[in-house]
C-alpha cells in the first residue's frame, strides 16, 4: 500500500516536473517553486473544500483508505459504512475527495524534496555566493511540509478535533507564506524608494494580524460555526448577542463537544463567529492603511494595489457567506482569498526589505 500510494504522489510531482521543464523559463528552479507554490495554493483550497463537504473522514484511516491506496480497492468497507449511515462521514464521494487531497499533498512533499536537493547542488556549484540557493528555507520547507504530513494523519486519528485541524490549516498557510519568500528570492527586484523600510514593521504587524484572523476563521470552520449569526452586520438581531466564550474557545475538546464531554451549546459557537466577524474589521482596517501607504511607493504600487483588491474581494465574499446561508463556492473562495491574502502580505514583506538587503534582491 505504501509503495501504492508514493507512486501517486510522484504522478502528481511528474505531472508538475513536465510542467517546469517544458516552461520556456531558462531559470528552471525558480519555476519549480512557484509551480509548487501554486500546487500549495490549490491544495489547501482543495483542503477548504475537503472540510467544507464533511469528508476528513472519507477515509477513516491513515495513510491508505481502510487499509488500500485508493477508494476502488475499499469499496467494500465505504459502501458498508454508507449503509450503515446514509448521512456519515463515510461515502465513496467524501473517500475519494479525502484521498485526492492527500494524493496531492504527497506530490507537494516530493516536489519540496526537489526543491531541497536542487538548491543543494546550485548552492554548491556557485561556492556559495548565490544566496538566492542557500539551501536553509528548502530545508525549513522539508521539515514543514513533515510537520505538516503529521498534523494531516492526527486530523483523521483524532477524529477531527477542533485544535488539530485548525493547526494544520495554519500550517499550511505557513507553507504557503514561505514558498512565497523562496520564490521572491529567485527574482531580481527593481529597488523600492529608500521609504519603504519605514513600512517594515507595519507589514509585518499586518502579517501577523492576518495569521491571527485565519486561526479564528479556521476555528469557526473547524467548529461548524459559520451559521451561528446569520444576519449581518448584527448577529441575532444584536451587536452584542449572549456569547458562551468559555466552551467557545477551550482549545482541548472534541468536535461539537465541551471539555466536559457535553454537547457544545450554541452561544459557544456564536461566540467563535462573532470573534472572527469583529476580530475581521480590524484585520481589514490595519491591512487597508498598510495597502493605502505602499500605494503611495512607486515599488509597492502592484502589490499594493493587489492587496487592496483581495482585501475587498475577501470582504465581499465574506459577507455573501453569510447573507446566503454558506454557499460552499463561497466558502470555499473565502478560505482560497485568504491565501492569496498571506501570499501577497508575505510579498509586501519581501519588497520593504529589499533596500537593507546590500544589493541582493
Amino acid at each position: 500500500m505504501l509503495f501504492q500510494l508514493a507512486t501517486k504522489g510522484l504522478l502528481v510531482a511528474l505531472l508538475a516536473f513536465v510542467i517546469v521543464w517544458s516552461s520556456k523559463d531558462r531559470n528552471k528552479y525558480r519555476k519549480l517553486v512557484w509551480v509548487t507554490l501554486f500546487l500549495t495554493f490549490d491544495v489547501i483550497m482543495f483542503g477548504a473544500f475537503t472540510r467544507l463537504t464533511d469528508s476528513g473522514l472519507g477515509c477513516p484511516d491513515w495513510p491508505g483508505c481502510y487499509g488500500h491506496s485508493n477508494p476502488l480497492q475499499a469499496m467494500e468497507h465505504i459502501r458498508a459504512a454508507e449503509a450503515l449511515m446514509p448521512d456519515g462521514p463515510v461515502t465513496v464521494m467524501k473517500a475519494w475527495i479525502e484521498m485526492i487531497h492527500r494524493y496531492l499533498a504527497m506530490g507537494i512533499g516530493v516536489l519540496i524534496i526537489a526543491i531541497v536537493v536542487i538548491s543543494w547542488r546550485f548552492w554548491l556549484r556557485s561556492g556559495k555566493t548565490q544566496r538566492q540557493f542557500a539551501p536553509g528555507f528548502p530545508i525549513a520547507l522539508f521539515l514543514f511540509v513533515c510537520v505538516q504530513g503529521a498534523f494531516g494523519a492526527w486530523t483523521v486519528t483524532m477524529k477531527l478535533q477542533p485544535v488539530i485541524v485548525t493547526i494544520h490549516l495554519m500550517l499550511g498557510m505557513t507553507l504557503l507564506a514561505m514558498l512565497t519568500w523562496v520564490g521572491a528570492r529567485q527574482k531580481v527586484h527593481v529597488p523600492v524608494d529608500p521609504g519603504a523600510s519605514a513600512l517594515r514593521l507595519p507589514a509585518l504587524i499586518a502579517l501577523v494580524l492576518l495569521a491571527i484572523q485565519i486561526a479564528l476563521g479556521g476555528w469557526v470552520s473547524t467548529n461548524y460555526a459559520a451559521l451561528a449569526c446569520t444576519d449581518f452586520p448584527l448577529c441575532h438581531g444584536a451587536l452584542i448577542p449572549p456569547m458562551d466564550f468559555e466552551h467557545g474557545f477551550t482549545l482541548w475538546r472534541s468536535l461539537g463537544k465541551t471539555a466536559d464531554g457535553d454537547y457544545l451549546p450554541f452561544a459557544a459557537l456564536t461566540a467563535i463567529h462573532w470573534t472572527h466577524r469583529m476580530f475581521a474589521f480590524v484585520v481589514a482596517a490595519w491591512i487597508a492603511w498598510v495597502a493605502w501607504k505602499a500605494y503611495r511607493i512607486a515599488g509597492l504600487r502592484p502589490t499594493a494595489r493587489a492587496i487592496l483588491g483581495a482585501l475587498a474581494l475577501q470582504i465581499t465574499i465574506g459577507i455573501a457567506t453569510v447573507s446566503l446561508k454558506w454557499p460552499l463556492a463561497l466558502a470555499v473562495a473565502h478560505n482560497g482569498c485568504a491565501a492569496l491574502l498571506v501570499l501577497l502580505t508575505v510579498m509586501l514583506n519581501y519588497k520593504t526589505r529589499i533596500p537593507g538587503r546590500n544589493g541582493e534582491y
